[in-house]
Formats: C-alpha cells, structure tokens, sequence
C-alpha cells in the first residue's frame, strides 16, 4: 500500500505456532525475531488498529494459544515536526547505528510540555538528521533519559531495528548504567541496595515517591566511593530505570542527593545543620545549583556488531569543585 507522499506501508505475516505458551499478543510480537519493534511501538499499532488476529482486530491484552494468523500493517514514518537545531554535542561513539553522547546539566533529553526547543534530541537531529522513531514521534532516538540537572551518558538509536534492540537488552537488565552521586549524610552500609516500589506523588504530581499506590518495581545498588565530613560520595547502579528513582530512593532513607532542590538536597537538609558543617555546606551549594548526580558509565553489547561496548565520562566541574572544596575542607 502506498500512501498520496510515495511512501508504502509494509506488511507482515505471522503464524503463531501449534503448542505455543500463551502469551498477551503485545508481549509476542515485541519479541518476536521478524519484526524488530519495540514492545511500546506494537501497543500503538494494535491501538491504531494495524494488527489483525485472524482478521480482526483484539486489544494488546488479547492472549495468544497457536494456529493464530497475525497480520500487521506497518505505516511509514510521519516527517517529524521536531526542530533540527545547530547545538553543540559531546559525541564520544557514533556509527550508522548508534551514537554515545554526554549530556550536560541543564538540557532537556526531550521535548515536552514547557520544553519544545533546545532539547537533546533537537541537537541530534542537526547532527544526525535522521534518528530511529519512537511512540508518539516526539521522542526519537532515545532509549533511555536522564533528568534535566542531571549530566551524564545516554545512548542514542540511529534505527528503529537498533532501537528496538536497546530497549530488549534494558528490559533484560543488560545495559549497565553506572552513575556518580553525592548524598547529604552517611549511609549506615557501605554498600546496599534499595529495593521500593516507586509512583507518581498525589501531593505533587510533577514528583515521584515510594508508594505502593500505581507504583513499580525499582531498585537500585550502591557503594561508598569516600567518605567526607557531612557526605557520601556514591557509586550507584540501576537495575531497572523510573522516573527520578536514584533522587527518590536516597531522599527516602534520610540522605537526598546534595544540591536537589525537589527533595530536600538544600536548604531543606541543610537548615538541620549546625557548627563549622552549616556555612561549610552554604559554601558547597554555591558551587552546584544542582543535584549531585552524573551518568558516569555505560556498558551493553552492540546490538549489531555484537560488541561489547564500555564508555566513561569525566564528572563535569561544577560536581568536580564540590568534591574539591570537601577534600581541602578534611574529612
């Protein structure tokens, strides 16, 4: 089927199996080997009405037993409406497939309410030009994000076949991220994990919190890098990856990251301090007008050339001049 631009929509035919375990029709085709679609990407064709299961269309939930006949009609891509614009990148890896960059504190990865230019993926599309698509468009070429204060390595899809990779080896735990944060106080273990469900806040919705209301797993490990007078220098690893998790997690056990001014790594946390540590900690926050937390590495397998792939980024130096100032202030 061509459409009035030139552009064809692509069909695929799948049998299912006699004898297959049942499984939800999204689950099955997200991974299924002739497709190479993101899971998220096959919910939107079945909304849209792309997917068929003999001859009808079923909703993602639908549970597939064998014999089914499955077709789906992959639409052409929409031009994007996303700006190109001539921002200057930390690009550390690129190749046809993949690009590695190191995102300064400060940018957005993507466009969203409030945030329509400037972003991480404005930037790379000026670079790049064309970026792997993504639900809803606005989004290409982004696997994973990070907050807008916090810097650190992303890795970036350049196709949807690379895409659709990256996002099966982070819901398979295989794509290591690694970052560097400083927390206000000391935690009781040197190395730990901590493992609470995580929501969106009622009081606030732009603010995560643990909750075991329309929350999810997440879990995070970590490790004590130094240790200085009033902090804790932190190396912490995601095993899975929600919205604000390691921020969340580390205000939750009394010890929010230095500088976050969502939960509590101020003045908040601050204000309980008292002798030398109340003006030492007035001092540091001058240095960082933002959470202390950097996406330090990443490490996965090239989901083309099968490499195993291992990246590391410097901390930038507004976090570099806070470590500086406690290392000249003792410990």
């Amino acid at each position: 089927m061509v459409d009035s631009e030139g552009n064809r929509t692509e069909l695929v035919r799948i049998s299912v199996p006699v004898g297959v375990t049942p499984q939800r029709l999204d689950r099955y085709l997200g991974s299924h080997p002739d497709l190479r679609l993101s899971r998220t990407k096959v919910q939107k064709l079945i909304v849209e009405g792309h997917v068929l299961v003999n001859g009808r269309t079923v909703e993602s939930k639908h549970l597939l037993k064998g014999e089914e006949k499955i077709e789906i009609s992959i639409p052409p891509p929409k031009p994007s409406e996303l700006a190109a614009e001539d921002i200057p990148l930390d690009i550390l890896y690129e190749d046809d497939h993949l690009a590695v960059v190191n995102k300064p504190a400060g940018m957005v990865t993507h466009p969203a309410a409030g945030n329509y230019t400037g972003t991480l993926v404005n930037a790379l599309l000026f670079h790049f030009g064309g970026l792997a698509g993504s639900p809803g468009g606005d989004r290409p070429g982004i696997v994973h994000r990070l907050d807008k204060n916090t810097s650190g390595l992303l890795v970036v899809a350049r196709t949807d076949e690379t895409y659709a990779s990256l996002q099966s080896a982070i819901q398979r735990r295989e794509l290591v991220r690694t970052y560097v944060a400083l927390i206000c106080g000391h935690m009781k273990d040197e190395s730990g994990s901590i493992d609470l469900p995580i929501g969106r806040s009622i009081r606030d919705r732009k603010k995560m919190t643990v909750t075991d209301v329309r929350s999810r797993e997440a879990l995070t490990h970590y490790r004590l890098i130094d240790r200085f007078r009033s902090y804790d220098l932190l190396e912490v690893l995601l095993q899975t990856g929600r919205t604000h998790q390691i921020r969340v997690h580390f205000s939750h056990q009394g010890h929010p990251l230095f500088g976050d001014p969502e939960y509590g790594g101020r003045q908040k946390w601050h204000r309980g301090q008292f002798g030398p540590e109340r003006p030492l900690g007035k001092r540091l926050l001058a240095l960082l007008d933002r959470q202390a937390l950097h996406a330090r590495k990443l490490e996965f397998i090239h989901p083309i050339t099968h490499e195993q792939m291992s990246f590391e980024s410097e901390l930038p130096d507004d976090f570099a001049s806070v470590l500086k100032l406690l290392e000249a202030e003792g410990k």
